[in-house]
Protein backbone atom coordinates (compact mmCIF):
# COMPACT_ATOMS: atom_id res chain seq x y z
CA UNK A 1 0.00 0.00 0.00
CA UNK A 2 1.42 3.43 -0.48
CA UNK A 3 2.89 5.32 2.48
CA UNK A 4 0.21 4.85 5.57
CA UNK A 5 1.04 5.96 9.24
CA UNK A 6 1.85 9.60 8.42
CA UNK A 7 3.13 11.92 11.20
CA UNK A 8 1.91 15.47 9.76
CA UNK A 9 4.22 17.14 7.90
CA UNK A 10 3.06 20.52 9.45
CA UNK A 11 3.76 19.40 12.68
CA UNK A 12 7.71 19.88 11.53
CA UNK A 13 8.75 16.09 11.12
CA UNK A 14 9.88 14.08 8.38
CA UNK A 15 7.49 12.16 6.13
CA UNK A 16 8.70 8.48 6.20
CA UNK A 17 8.10 6.59 2.95
CA UNK A 18 6.50 3.19 3.03
CA UNK A 19 7.28 0.17 1.01
CA UNK A 20 5.39 -0.47 -2.21
CA UNK A 21 5.72 0.39 -5.85
CA UNK A 22 2.96 2.03 -8.19
CA UNK A 23 2.69 2.78 -11.60
CA UNK A 24 0.68 5.26 -13.33
CA UNK A 25 -0.98 2.16 -15.40
CA UNK A 26 -1.68 0.49 -12.20
CA UNK A 27 -3.34 3.39 -10.97
CA UNK A 28 -5.53 3.70 -13.37
CA UNK A 29 -4.17 6.52 -14.89
CA UNK A 30 -3.94 8.24 -11.41
CA UNK A 31 -0.46 9.93 -10.93
CA UNK A 32 0.89 10.26 -7.59
CA UNK A 33 2.48 13.80 -6.25
CA UNK A 34 4.78 14.69 -3.52
CA UNK A 35 4.42 18.90 -2.91
CA UNK A 36 7.03 20.09 -0.53
CA UNK A 37 4.93 22.75 1.14
CA UNK A 38 1.59 22.04 2.65
CA UNK A 39 -1.65 24.19 2.93
CA UNK A 40 -1.15 26.68 5.57
CA UNK A 41 -4.31 28.60 4.89
CA UNK A 42 -6.69 26.34 4.12
CA UNK A 43 -6.24 26.76 0.77
CA UNK A 44 -7.40 29.79 0.28
CA UNK A 45 -6.57 31.29 -3.00
CA UNK A 46 -5.82 34.60 -1.37
CA UNK A 47 -2.86 33.36 -0.12
CA UNK A 48 0.34 31.69 -1.09
CA UNK A 49 -1.61 28.33 -0.89
CA UNK A 50 -3.65 29.94 -4.04
CA UNK A 51 -0.12 28.87 -5.66
CA UNK A 52 -0.59 25.50 -5.01
CA UNK A 53 -3.84 25.10 -6.70
CA UNK A 54 -2.39 26.53 -9.67
CA UNK A 55 0.16 23.82 -9.53
CA UNK A 56 -2.42 21.16 -9.37
CA UNK A 57 -4.19 22.55 -12.53
CA UNK A 58 -7.42 23.27 -10.12
CA UNK A 59 -7.90 27.04 -11.15
CA UNK A 60 -8.07 29.10 -13.86
CA UNK A 61 -8.22 33.41 -14.25
CA UNK A 62 -9.56 35.62 -16.96
CA UNK A 63 -6.14 35.05 -18.35
CA UNK A 64 -3.00 32.90 -17.73
CA UNK A 65 0.90 33.15 -18.37
CA UNK A 66 2.95 30.83 -20.17
CA UNK A 67 6.74 29.67 -19.20
CA UNK A 68 8.16 32.63 -21.17
CA UNK A 69 6.14 35.22 -18.81
CA UNK A 70 3.98 35.78 -21.92
CA UNK A 71 0.03 36.12 -21.32
CA UNK A 72 -2.36 34.73 -23.13
CA UNK A 73 -6.36 34.32 -23.12
CA UNK A 74 -7.87 31.39 -20.67
CA UNK A 75 -11.40 32.55 -19.00
CA UNK A 76 -11.76 35.41 -21.11
CA UNK A 77 -10.68 34.97 -24.70
CA UNK A 78 -9.79 38.13 -25.50
CA UNK A 79 -9.50 41.94 -23.77
CA UNK A 80 -9.40 45.53 -25.03
CA UNK A 81 -8.30 48.68 -23.23
CA UNK A 82 -10.70 51.28 -23.77
CA UNK A 83 -8.70 53.91 -21.80
CA UNK A 84 -6.10 54.67 -19.63
CA UNK A 85 -7.52 52.86 -16.54
CA UNK A 86 -10.48 51.07 -17.95
CA UNK A 87 -10.40 47.67 -19.59
CA UNK A 88 -12.88 45.24 -21.36
CA UNK A 89 -12.86 41.28 -21.11
CA UNK A 90 -15.48 38.93 -22.98
CA UNK A 91 -15.53 35.50 -21.71
CA UNK A 92 -15.57 32.21 -23.43
CA UNK A 93 -18.00 29.68 -22.93
CA UNK A 94 -16.76 27.65 -19.70
CA UNK A 95 -17.78 25.74 -17.20
CA UNK A 96 -17.31 25.48 -13.30
CA UNK A 97 -16.55 22.42 -11.33
CA UNK A 98 -19.81 22.36 -10.16
CA UNK A 99 -21.90 22.28 -13.34
CA UNK A 100 -22.55 26.66 -13.51
CA UNK A 101 -21.90 28.72 -16.10
CA UNK A 102 -19.10 31.29 -16.29
CA UNK A 103 -20.91 34.70 -16.13
CA UNK A 104 -19.95 37.79 -16.13
CA UNK A 105 -21.51 38.58 -12.85
CA UNK A 106 -19.73 35.24 -11.68
CA UNK A 107 -16.62 37.08 -12.64
CA UNK A 108 -17.65 40.17 -10.91
CA UNK A 109 -18.82 38.57 -7.58
CA UNK A 110 -15.26 36.65 -7.74
CA UNK A 111 -12.63 39.85 -8.33
CA UNK A 112 -14.67 41.68 -5.83
CA UNK A 113 -14.44 39.73 -3.25
CA UNK A 114 -10.47 38.72 -3.38
CA UNK A 115 -10.59 42.86 -3.24
CA UNK A 116 -12.32 43.02 -0.18
CA UNK A 117 -10.89 39.62 1.44
CA UNK A 118 -9.16 40.23 4.41
CA UNK A 119 -6.37 38.79 3.78
CA UNK A 120 -5.32 40.92 0.78
CA UNK A 121 -3.57 39.06 -1.71
CA UNK A 122 -0.10 40.04 -2.40
CA UNK A 123 -0.97 40.77 -6.61
CA UNK A 124 -3.48 43.50 -5.24
CA UNK A 125 -0.96 45.36 -2.65
CA UNK A 126 0.25 48.10 -5.50
CA UNK A 127 -3.31 48.86 -6.78
CA UNK A 128 -7.20 48.63 -6.72
CA UNK A 129 -9.43 47.27 -9.23
CA UNK A 130 -12.85 46.88 -9.93
CA UNK A 131 -15.16 45.02 -11.79
CA UNK A 132 -18.42 44.90 -13.33
CA UNK A 133 -20.55 42.74 -15.28
CA UNK A 134 -20.98 44.84 -18.47
CA UNK A 135 -23.31 41.92 -20.41
CA UNK A 136 -23.45 38.22 -19.75
CA UNK A 137 -20.02 37.93 -21.50
CA UNK A 138 -18.35 41.48 -20.82
CA UNK A 139 -16.77 42.02 -17.91
CA UNK A 140 -15.28 46.11 -17.76
CA UNK A 141 -12.37 46.24 -15.39
CA UNK A 142 -11.21 49.80 -13.98
CA UNK A 143 -8.34 50.35 -11.95
CA UNK A 144 -7.36 53.30 -9.43
CA UNK A 145 -4.74 54.11 -11.86
CA UNK A 146 -3.17 52.71 -15.03
CA UNK A 147 -2.29 49.23 -15.03
CA UNK A 148 -0.03 47.98 -17.85
CA UNK A 149 0.14 44.58 -16.42
CA UNK A 150 -3.40 44.40 -15.57
CA UNK A 151 -3.59 41.08 -18.22
CA UNK A 152 -0.86 39.76 -16.18
CA UNK A 153 -1.96 40.63 -13.12
CA UNK A 154 -5.39 38.89 -14.10
CA UNK A 155 -3.10 35.93 -14.71
CA UNK A 156 -2.26 35.45 -10.75
CA UNK A 157 -3.77 32.35 -8.86
CA UNK A 158 -5.08 34.55 -6.37
CA UNK A 159 -7.48 36.14 -8.52
CA UNK A 160 -9.06 32.89 -9.86
CA UNK A 161 -12.28 32.77 -10.52
CA UNK A 162 -14.63 30.41 -8.41
CA UNK A 163 -18.38 29.49 -8.89
CA UNK A 164 -20.80 31.47 -6.54
CA UNK A 165 -21.46 28.73 -4.21
CA UNK A 166 -17.74 29.17 -3.14
CA UNK A 167 -17.96 31.96 -1.24
CA UNK A 168 -18.60 32.01 2.42
CA UNK A 169 -20.31 34.34 4.55
CA UNK A 170 -17.46 34.72 6.51
CA UNK A 171 -14.96 35.76 3.24
CA UNK A 172 -13.36 32.25 3.03
CA UNK A 173 -13.38 30.23 -0.15
CA UNK A 174 -14.39 26.55 -0.80
CA UNK A 175 -11.91 25.46 -3.72
CA UNK A 176 -13.41 22.05 -3.53
CA UNK A 177 -15.14 20.93 -6.48
CA UNK A 178 -15.83 25.13 -7.60
CA UNK A 179 -12.92 25.65 -9.72
CA UNK A 180 -12.52 25.62 -13.26
CA UNK A 181 -9.41 23.98 -14.26
CA UNK A 182 -8.56 20.66 -15.60
CA UNK A 183 -8.63 19.10 -11.82
CA UNK A 184 -11.02 19.35 -9.46
CA UNK A 185 -10.45 18.72 -5.71
CA UNK A 186 -12.45 16.41 -4.47
CA UNK A 187 -11.09 15.91 -0.82
CA UNK A 188 -8.62 17.65 1.08
CA UNK A 189 -7.32 16.03 4.31
CA UNK A 190 -5.84 19.11 6.51
CA UNK A 191 -1.80 19.82 6.02
CA UNK A 192 -1.36 15.86 4.85
CA UNK A 193 -2.81 15.08 1.59
CA UNK A 194 -5.45 15.75 -1.44
CA UNK A 195 -7.48 14.01 -3.90
CA UNK A 196 -8.70 15.41 -6.93
CA UNK A 197 -10.18 14.05 -9.96
CA UNK A 198 -10.02 14.87 -13.83
CA UNK A 199 -12.85 17.57 -14.92
CA UNK A 200 -14.06 16.67 -17.66
CA UNK A 201 -16.02 19.92 -18.71
CA UNK A 202 -12.70 22.15 -19.02
CA UNK A 203 -12.92 24.35 -21.65
CA UNK A 204 -9.62 23.12 -23.03
CA UNK A 205 -10.57 19.78 -23.42
CA UNK A 206 -9.87 16.54 -20.95
CA UNK A 207 -6.52 16.31 -18.57
CA UNK A 208 -4.29 13.03 -20.10
CA UNK A 209 -4.68 12.26 -16.26
CA UNK A 210 -7.72 10.79 -14.62
CA UNK A 211 -6.90 12.08 -11.32
CA UNK A 212 -3.68 12.80 -8.79
CA UNK A 213 -3.11 12.34 -5.35
CA UNK A 214 -0.99 14.58 -3.73
CA UNK A 215 0.87 14.11 -0.12
CA UNK A 216 2.39 17.06 1.08
CA UNK A 217 5.47 16.35 2.16
CA UNK A 218 8.42 18.77 4.05
CA UNK A 219 11.10 15.96 4.06
CA UNK A 220 13.37 17.08 1.21
CA UNK A 221 14.75 13.43 0.96
CA UNK A 222 11.79 12.05 1.49
CA UNK A 223 9.85 13.22 -1.80
CA UNK A 224 13.13 12.14 -3.42
CA UNK A 225 13.34 8.96 -1.90
CA UNK A 226 9.68 8.24 -3.11
CA UNK A 227 10.19 9.02 -6.66
CA UNK A 228 13.46 6.61 -6.61
CA UNK A 229 11.59 3.79 -5.43
CA UNK A 230 8.13 4.45 -7.68
CA UNK A 231 5.59 4.79 -4.83
CA UNK A 232 5.45 8.59 -6.61
CA UNK A 233 5.20 9.27 -10.56
CA UNK A 234 6.17 13.73 -9.75
CA UNK A 235 8.48 14.94 -6.72
CA UNK A 236 8.59 18.65 -6.28
CA UNK A 237 12.24 20.37 -5.51
CA UNK A 238 14.27 17.76 -5.07
CA UNK A 239 17.62 17.99 -3.39
CA UNK A 240 20.46 19.06 -5.63
CA UNK A 241 22.54 16.72 -3.27
CA UNK A 242 20.67 13.70 -4.91
CA UNK A 243 20.75 15.22 -8.70
CA UNK A 244 23.16 12.11 -9.39
CA UNK A 245 21.60 9.41 -7.75
CA UNK A 246 18.26 10.41 -9.59
CA UNK A 247 19.48 10.91 -12.99
CA UNK A 248 17.34 12.19 -15.68
CA UNK A 249 14.33 12.35 -12.75
CA UNK A 250 16.22 14.84 -11.90
CA UNK A 251 15.34 18.11 -14.14
CA UNK A 252 16.45 21.10 -14.01
CA UNK A 253 14.42 24.83 -14.24
CA UNK A 254 15.90 27.98 -14.47
CA UNK A 255 13.61 30.38 -12.22
CA UNK A 256 13.76 34.04 -11.59
CA UNK A 257 14.04 32.91 -7.97
CA UNK A 258 16.34 34.33 -5.08
CA UNK A 259 17.02 33.17 -1.83
CA UNK A 260 17.55 36.60 0.42
CA UNK A 261 18.21 37.33 4.11
CA UNK A 262 15.72 39.27 5.11
CA UNK A 263 16.28 41.67 7.82
CA UNK A 264 13.96 43.27 10.42
CA UNK A 265 14.10 47.06 10.52
CA UNK A 266 11.24 47.53 13.20
CA UNK A 267 12.31 45.84 16.62
CA UNK A 268 15.36 44.02 17.63
CA UNK A 269 18.83 44.73 17.14
CA UNK A 270 18.59 44.95 13.66
CA UNK A 271 15.92 47.87 14.07
CA UNK A 272 19.44 49.30 14.45
CA UNK A 273 21.04 50.62 10.58
CA UNK A 274 24.73 49.88 11.87
CA UNK A 275 23.79 46.67 13.11
CA UNK A 276 21.99 45.61 9.51
CA UNK A 277 25.65 46.91 8.00
CA UNK A 278 27.76 44.54 10.15
CA UNK A 279 25.45 41.45 8.89
CA UNK A 280 25.75 42.32 5.52
CA UNK A 281 29.52 42.82 5.79
CA UNK A 282 29.90 39.69 7.68
CA UNK A 283 28.03 37.26 5.24
CA UNK A 284 30.55 35.52 2.00
CA UNK A 285 28.22 34.55 -0.06
CA UNK A 286 30.74 33.03 -2.99
CA UNK A 287 31.48 29.36 -1.96
CA UNK A 288 27.28 28.96 -1.19
CA UNK A 289 26.53 28.51 -4.77
CA UNK A 290 29.15 26.16 -5.42
CA UNK A 291 28.99 23.40 -2.13
CA UNK A 292 25.67 24.19 -0.78
CA UNK A 293 23.92 24.12 -4.20
CA UNK A 294 25.95 21.72 -6.08
CA UNK A 295 26.47 24.58 -8.71
CA UNK A 296 22.45 24.97 -9.36
CA UNK A 297 22.94 28.41 -8.04
CA UNK A 298 25.08 31.83 -8.78
CA UNK A 299 26.21 34.01 -6.17
CA UNK A 300 23.33 36.57 -5.23
CA UNK A 301 24.28 40.18 -7.08
CA UNK A 302 21.35 41.62 -6.22
CA UNK A 303 17.30 41.41 -5.66
CA UNK A 304 16.93 40.55 -9.41
CA UNK A 305 18.90 37.83 -10.75
CA UNK A 306 19.95 36.65 -14.00
CA UNK A 307 16.39 35.13 -15.03
CA UNK A 308 15.81 39.41 -15.93
CA UNK A 309 18.06 39.83 -19.18
CA UNK A 310 17.36 43.64 -18.81
CA UNK A 311 18.65 43.37 -15.62
CA UNK A 312 21.59 41.08 -15.40
CA UNK A 313 24.56 42.61 -15.23
CA UNK A 314 22.88 46.06 -15.44
CA UNK A 315 22.25 47.02 -11.38
CA UNK A 316 23.06 50.45 -10.10
CA UNK A 317 25.47 51.38 -7.77
CA UNK A 318 24.03 51.12 -4.14
CA UNK A 319 24.20 54.75 -1.89
CA UNK A 320 23.20 56.17 1.35
CA UNK A 321 24.27 52.66 3.72
CA UNK A 322 24.48 52.89 7.33
CA UNK A 323 28.12 52.23 8.42
CA UNK A 324 28.82 48.80 9.96
CA UNK A 325 28.66 48.95 13.85
CA UNK A 326 30.64 46.38 16.48
CA UNK A 327 28.06 43.75 17.15
CA UNK A 328 29.10 43.36 20.71
CA UNK A 329 28.01 39.80 21.14
CA UNK A 330 24.27 41.02 20.60
CA UNK A 331 21.99 37.84 19.81
CA UNK A 332 20.04 37.30 16.82
CA UNK A 333 17.75 35.12 15.90
CA UNK A 334 17.85 33.63 12.45
CA UNK A 335 14.72 31.38 10.99
CA UNK A 336 14.60 29.24 8.08
CA UNK A 337 12.35 26.55 7.12
CA UNK A 338 12.68 22.46 5.88
CA UNK A 339 10.75 22.64 3.04
CA UNK A 340 13.94 23.76 0.50
CA UNK A 341 16.75 21.12 1.07
CA UNK A 342 19.51 23.85 0.81
CA UNK A 343 18.19 26.58 3.02
CA UNK A 344 18.98 24.40 6.73
CA UNK A 345 22.44 24.03 5.73
CA UNK A 346 22.74 27.60 4.06
CA UNK A 347 21.28 29.24 7.45
CA UNK A 348 23.82 26.54 9.56
CA UNK A 349 26.94 28.84 7.43
CA UNK A 350 25.66 32.38 8.18
CA UNK A 351 25.28 31.76 11.62
CA UNK A 352 29.26 30.41 12.26
CA UNK A 353 30.04 33.76 9.73
CA UNK A 354 28.15 36.11 12.12
CA UNK A 355 29.55 34.76 15.02
CA UNK A 356 32.56 35.47 13.77
CA UNK A 357 31.39 38.75 13.18
CA UNK A 358 30.99 39.24 16.91
CA UNK A 359 27.11 38.38 16.64
CA UNK A 360 25.62 36.11 19.03
CA UNK A 361 23.13 33.85 16.90
CA UNK A 362 20.14 32.15 17.66
CA UNK A 363 19.22 29.18 14.91
CA UNK A 364 15.34 28.65 14.45
CA UNK A 365 14.86 25.33 11.72
CA UNK A 366 11.04 24.64 10.98
CA UNK A 367 8.21 23.24 8.28
CA UNK A 368 7.24 26.76 6.68
CA UNK A 369 3.72 26.63 7.94
CA UNK A 370 4.97 26.74 11.17
CA UNK A 371 7.51 30.06 10.87
CA UNK A 372 4.88 32.37 8.14
CA UNK A 373 3.07 34.01 10.62
CA UNK A 374 5.77 34.59 13.15
CA UNK A 375 8.10 35.96 10.10
CA UNK A 376 4.96 38.38 9.03
CA UNK A 377 4.34 39.70 12.61
CA UNK A 378 8.56 40.83 12.95
CA UNK A 379 9.32 37.60 15.24
CA UNK A 380 12.83 36.96 13.95
CA UNK A 381 15.41 39.10 13.23
CA UNK A 382 16.41 37.71 10.11
CA UNK A 383 14.66 35.56 8.38
CA UNK A 384 16.56 33.38 5.36
CA UNK A 385 14.13 32.90 2.54
CA UNK A 386 13.85 31.22 -0.84
CA UNK A 387 11.56 34.01 -3.03
CA UNK A 388 10.41 34.30 -6.56
CA UNK A 389 10.81 37.52 -7.57
CA UNK A 390 8.10 37.66 -10.25
CA UNK A 391 5.45 35.59 -8.56
CA UNK A 392 2.66 37.73 -8.63
CA UNK A 393 2.57 39.10 -12.25
CA UNK A 394 5.86 38.16 -13.94
CA UNK A 395 7.05 41.51 -12.92
CA UNK A 396 8.86 42.50 -9.46
CA UNK A 397 6.90 46.24 -8.95
CA UNK A 398 4.39 43.87 -7.09
CA UNK A 399 7.25 41.98 -5.74
CA UNK A 400 8.98 45.37 -4.35
CA UNK A 401 5.52 46.37 -3.28
CA UNK A 402 4.31 43.56 -0.83
CA UNK A 403 7.73 43.09 0.38
CA UNK A 404 9.65 46.48 1.12
CA UNK A 405 6.61 48.86 1.05
CA UNK A 406 5.22 50.65 4.21
CA UNK A 407 1.25 48.69 3.23
CA UNK A 408 3.25 45.83 1.87
CA UNK A 409 1.41 42.10 2.88
CA UNK A 410 4.75 40.42 2.59
CA UNK A 411 6.71 42.67 4.67
CA UNK A 412 8.56 40.27 6.63
CA UNK A 413 11.87 43.15 6.81
CA UNK A 414 9.40 45.04 8.51
CA UNK A 415 10.85 48.31 6.16
CA UNK A 416 9.37 51.58 6.21
CA UNK A 417 10.81 53.26 4.29
CA UNK A 418 9.20 56.62 2.05
CA UNK A 419 11.65 56.82 -0.80
CA UNK A 420 11.39 53.01 -1.13
CA UNK A 421 7.77 53.65 -1.30
CA UNK A 422 8.37 56.25 -3.42
CA UNK A 423 10.37 54.34 -5.99
CA UNK A 424 8.07 51.58 -5.95
CA UNK A 425 4.95 53.66 -7.06
CA UNK A 426 7.15 55.39 -9.61
CA UNK A 427 7.57 51.91 -11.39
CA UNK A 428 4.50 50.85 -11.17
CA UNK A 429 2.89 53.58 -13.32
CA UNK A 430 5.70 52.90 -15.92
CA UNK A 431 6.01 50.81 -19.06
CA UNK A 432 8.60 49.21 -20.91
CA UNK A 433 12.03 50.61 -20.50
CA UNK A 434 11.10 53.07 -18.14
CA UNK A 435 9.74 50.71 -16.18
CA UNK A 436 12.74 48.78 -15.57
CA UNK A 437 14.96 51.75 -15.09
CA UNK A 438 12.76 52.51 -12.65
CA UNK A 439 12.80 49.15 -10.89
CA UNK A 440 16.70 49.20 -10.71
CA UNK A 441 16.70 52.43 -8.83
CA UNK A 442 13.94 50.91 -6.62
CA UNK A 443 16.21 47.68 -6.17
CA UNK A 444 19.28 50.09 -5.45
CA UNK A 445 17.15 52.06 -2.59
CA UNK A 446 15.80 48.49 -1.12
CA UNK A 447 19.55 47.17 -0.99
CA UNK A 448 20.70 50.84 0.58
CA UNK A 449 18.38 49.92 4.12
CA UNK A 450 20.39 46.58 3.94
CA UNK A 451 16.48 45.53 4.82
CA UNK A 452 17.52 42.39 2.51
CA UNK A 453 21.11 40.47 1.85
CA UNK A 454 20.68 38.51 -1.21
CA UNK A 455 22.24 35.34 -0.77
CA UNK A 456 22.14 33.30 -4.37
CA UNK A 457 20.01 33.33 -7.03
CA UNK A 458 18.57 29.64 -7.83
CA UNK A 459 17.85 27.00 -10.22
CA UNK A 460 15.76 24.38 -8.53
CA UNK A 461 15.30 20.61 -9.94
CA UNK A 462 11.61 18.79 -9.94
CA UNK A 463 11.82 15.31 -9.69
CA UNK A 464 9.82 13.19 -13.00
CA UNK A 465 9.37 9.33 -13.12
CA UNK A 466 10.50 7.08 -15.94
CA UNK A 467 7.89 7.13 -18.31
CA UNK A 468 6.35 10.73 -16.91
CA UNK A 469 5.21 12.84 -19.86
CA UNK A 470 3.92 16.49 -19.76
CA UNK A 471 5.57 17.81 -16.46
CA UNK A 472 5.64 21.83 -16.82
CA UNK A 473 8.50 23.22 -15.99
CA UNK A 474 7.86 26.74 -15.21
CA UNK A 475 10.58 29.33 -14.14
CA UNK A 476 8.07 31.39 -12.72
CA UNK A 477 6.68 28.45 -10.63
CA UNK A 478 2.64 28.55 -11.11
CA UNK A 479 2.38 25.22 -13.33
CA UNK A 480 3.54 21.75 -12.30
CA UNK A 481 1.07 19.62 -13.25
CA UNK A 482 -1.03 20.44 -16.66
CA UNK A 483 -3.19 18.92 -18.92
CA UNK A 484 -1.29 16.57 -21.34
CA UNK A 485 0.96 15.39 -17.89
CA UNK A 486 0.61 11.76 -18.35
CA UNK A 487 2.11 8.64 -16.58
Amino acid sequence: MRRRGFLLAAAGIGLTSGCGSFTGTARRGRIAVDLAFAPTQGLSPYSDDGLLLSRLAVVDGLTRMDTEGVVHPALAEKWARTSATTWEFTLRDARFQDGGRVTADAVEGALTRAGRAKTQPRVLSDMRLTARAAGERTVRITTGTADPLLPARLANPSLAIFSPAAYEKDGGVDPVGTATGPFALTKVNGAVSATLDRFDGHWRGQAAARGLDVTFVADNNARANALRSGQIEIAEFVPAAQALVLGDRAREVATVRTTTLYLNTRTGPLADAGLRAAVRESIDTSALARSVYEGYATRGTGLLGPGFAWADGKQLPVTGRAKAAKPHGRTLTLATYTNRAELPEVAAALQQQLRRAGFAVRLVVKDYARLESGALDGEYDAFLMSRSTALDTGDPVSYFASDFTSGGSFNISQLGDRGVDGLVREAAGLEGAARHRAMLRAEAAILGTDAAVPIVHEQHLQGVGAGVRGVVLDPYERQFVGLETRA
